[in-house]
């Protein structure tokens, strides 16, 4: 029997403009937020809960989750790793505090990042390590990184060759790159394919916003809202989804905060990709 997908929110929504690192939004209110809208899950990066955080917190949010029947799609567990800074990859050379945390929190994914041909022997090491406690590992496709590209993510993946170790596929960053990211990659991530995230934007000689890629330099950009036209063809996406029977996380991951408040984010995002996409009901509380 098919089953049907189930909708994230990122705690990214509640981040402040311009960093990874503060929020302008607590954990209890974007639980509540997702709980209200019908999310299945929250997905959590360290601005709310990471390796950094004191356990009365980790456990106080535990708390929230399970009260309202949330789960925690997947944990990023530092600040280096979404900031894809050069300290990115060291959590692969000591993964047992992002496993710790990622018990605590009641989740079995975690992201994480890799720049060099070095950190492979790491992310190997890293996934049995993680296999023993029933913990996925996973990369985003992103710049300047090793999943930059649809061929490079495939080579890397079969390289660790680990069956908890996977990619989270994410259209915008492979769009940056002038990668393919229809039916046909789709296709290609399909065994390896542990999570979805989703954001949106224009690319634009004049954008506003730039971001470097080591296949493309400097890509000049505009961030727009999920709904919007001319960026990510969502309906590509949904269909290459569909095609290939993925039933597992979408998450809203965007930074919506330089355009929209995280409220009008979630709630937007939500109803319009389940207009777009058959998602699970979530139970109630």
């Amino acid at each position: 029997m098919f089953q049907k997908m189930k909708l994230s929110l990122s705690v990214r929504v509640a981040e402040a403009p311009g960093s990874k690192e503060e929020t302008i939004r607590s954990f209890d209110e974007i639980a509540a937020l997702a709980d209200q809208l019908g999310y299945n899950a929250v997905c959590m990066r360290a601005s709310q809960a990471g390796i950094q955080t004191p356990l009365q917190q980790i456990t106080a949010i535990r708390q929230k989750t399970r009260q309202l029947n949330l789960a925690v799609s997947m944990v990023t567990g530092d600040f280096p790793i979404p900031i894809n800074n050069d300290q990115g990859p060291d959590a692969l050379r000591n993964i047992t505090p992002y496993l710790d945390l990622t018990d605590l929190l009641g989740a079995n994914l975690i992201r994480i990042a890799m720049k060099k041909e070095e950190d492979i022997i790491w992310a190997k090491r890293a996934s049995d390590e993680a296999r023993e406690r029933g913990i996925r590992l996973a990369h985003q496709s992103h710049t300047r990184s090793l999943f930059e590209t649809v061929d490079g993510s495939i080579d890397i993946l079969k390289r660790v060759g680990r069956h908890n170790f996977g990619i989270i596929y994410e259209p915008a960053n492979l769009d940056l790159c002038g990668q393919d990211y229809g039916p046909e990659t789709l296709k290609r991530f399909s065994p390896y394919l542990f999570n979805v995230y989703l954001q949106n934007h224009i690319r634009r000689p004049d954008g506003k916003t730039h971001l470097e890629t080591w296949i493309r330099g400097d890509v000049p950009h505009d961030p727009i809202r999920l709904q919007d036209e001319g960026g990510i063809d969502f309906s590509n996406v949904f269909e290459g989804l569909a095609e290939i029977g993925y039933n597992g996380y979408v998450t809203v991951h965007q930074a919506f905060t330089e355009i929209m408040e995280p409220e009008d984010a979630a709630q937007q995002s939500y109803d319009y990709l389940t207009q777009l996409a058959d998602f699970e009901a979530r139970a109630a509380g």
